[in-house]
């Protein structure tokens, strides 16, 4: 893919339309989300558990479709830092960009596997509508030879990055492209347990 399409993946112009600001007074205006866990360390440490199981523990998912899961979520709710993160964090784990670019802009999903359709829609609805899934919904992903597990875990991935989207962007959070890129390399390589050895003790 050319470059100019994976800075559309990172969503880099609306990340620059925007002037990077936390709203938190008491931290650096360019404070990321690093920087907010370990300035209210108490309530981070089980969070970052939460996503260290859910994420990268045991899961009828890859580690590189749960990312999936979540950059989709976070484009849904318009949260640009957790887009742009979790989509680069999916391609360095394996998922092709342009499966991610064809989820994003809805178009025909050429590149994306035909057993994840069912679960993206799955979790398009109970982000976008949540009272609305019904027994059908569920059927479509047992149909795509999923299981109880993958529900419950498509679920509580879907749920969590509703909660992030909206910690971050209600408190501000941005980041410059070569934050994201970073981020993604790091959540790559070590998952979210990093993440807790660097809260204060």
């Amino acid at each position: 893919m050319e470059r100019s399409s994976q800075a559309r993946l990172i969503s880099q112009s609306s990340l620059q339309d925007r002037q990077q600001m936390s709203f938190l007074k008491s931290l650096p205006k360019d404070a990321g989300l690093l920087q907010i866990f370990q300035a209210f360390p108490k309530a981070a440490r089980s969070l970052l558990e939460y996503h260290e199981v859910l994420l990268r523990g045991e899961s009828p998912f890859s580690a590189a479709e749960r990312e999936l899961i979540a950059a989709y979520v976070s484009e849904l709710n318009n949260c640009d830092y957790c887009r742009a993160v979790h989509s680069q964090t999916a391609i360095k784990l394996g998922i092709r960009s342009e499966a991610i670019a064809e989820i994003f802009s809805g178009s025909e999903p050429e590149h994306v596997e035909a057993r994840m359709r069912p679960i993206l829609a799955f979790v398009r609805k109970l982000t976008l509508p949540p009272g609305k899934v019904t027994q059908a919904d569920i059927e479509a992903v047992l149909v795509a030879a999923w299981d109880d597990r993958a529900i419950h875990d498509a679920a509580a991935i879907c749920g969590l990055f509703n909660l992030m989207n909206r910690l971050v962007n209600g408190l501000g959070i941005e980041a410059s492209e070569n934050y994201v890129q970073m981020a993604a390399q790091r959540l790559a390589q070590g998952g979210y347990k990093q993440l807790i050895d660097l809260l204060r003790k």
